[in-house]
């Protein structure tokens, strides 16, 4: 039986579209796109729960990194309510990517994010 792979790709997509929202009106309405109504948030290095708190989080990041983007690197893998993906944070000036991970997302049944479990595989000394 095939997998509905276009309802994974589709919530990984508006995940970056939030991301790289660099203006907080623009990110605020991309959180709320990508996330359900108290979806929530967990990395080493945040434990978030609702939008506001979200676009918090996607906001200090483009604080300590500005001039980076997030892409998806490889393909999104999901099954039931679950996904799961790889990323790097990208420099739009000379193309390095200090920081690397992998996400792990559960959807709620309108395909946008219940949670994120996030994993950091690559991070600068001092970040």
């Amino acid at each position: 039986m095939p997998v509905n792979t276009d309802r994974y790709e589709n919530a990984v997509s508006r995940y970056f579209e939030a991301w790289n929202s660099r203006e907080p009106k623009a990110r605020t309405k991309a959180v709320a796109a990508a996330w359900a109504v108290g979806g929530g948030y967990t990395d080493p290095l945040a434990d978030v729960v609702g939008h506001e708190q979200i676009a918090g989080v996607i906001a200090a990041a483009h604080e300590q990194f500005p001039g980076f983007a997030f892409r998806l690197t490889g393909a999104v893998d999901g099954h039931h309510d679950t996904a799961r993906f790889s990323w790097e944070l990208v420099s739009e000036v000379d193309g390095s990517a200090p920081v690397a991970g992998s996400d792990v997302i559960t959807l709620a049944g309108d395909g946008r994010i219940r949670s994120v479990l996030g994993f950091l595989d690559r991070v600068p000394d001092g970040a």
